[in-house]
């Protein structure tokens, strides 16, 4: 599934959860790349995010490119399977915040490489 789909997805999901009240909604969305290392089980690098302040601007057409870099402190990401997760929060003006995320795609890193 394209990041594209994703976020097409990811806004229908929002727009059925607040459908008579989507003035009172912003939704935040972000992309992380996910790992495992020997000192957590759960490692988070933010790589894009972006609000959505209303139902106009939902409809994302967009081609992503990392605000941030993938690195991590030490060399804990070489050779490491990284998960890219697509995580959304649906902020209404008042009630409960509803969080979800997707899971998109799955790599590998190399052994070896230079910054």
């Amino acid at each position: 599934m394209s990041l594209q789909q994703s976020l097409h997805d990811v806004m229908g999901h929002c727009y059925y959860l607040s459908e008579t009240n989507w003035y009172n909604v912003v939704v935040f969305v972000f992309l992380t790349a996910e790992y495992e290392n020997a000192k957590n089980s759960l490692n988070q690098i933010s790589l894009w995010d972006h609000i959505i302040p209303d139902k106009e601007h939902a409809n994302l057409q967009l081609e992503v490119k990392s605000r941030y870099p993938l690195i991590d402190q030490g060399s804990s990401l070489r050779g490491k399977k990284v998960q890219l997760v697509l995580h959304w929060y649906v902020m209404p003006n008042a009630g409960a915040m509803t969080q979800d995320q997707m899971a998109l795609s799955e790599f590998k890193l190399p052994d070896a490489y230079t910054s």
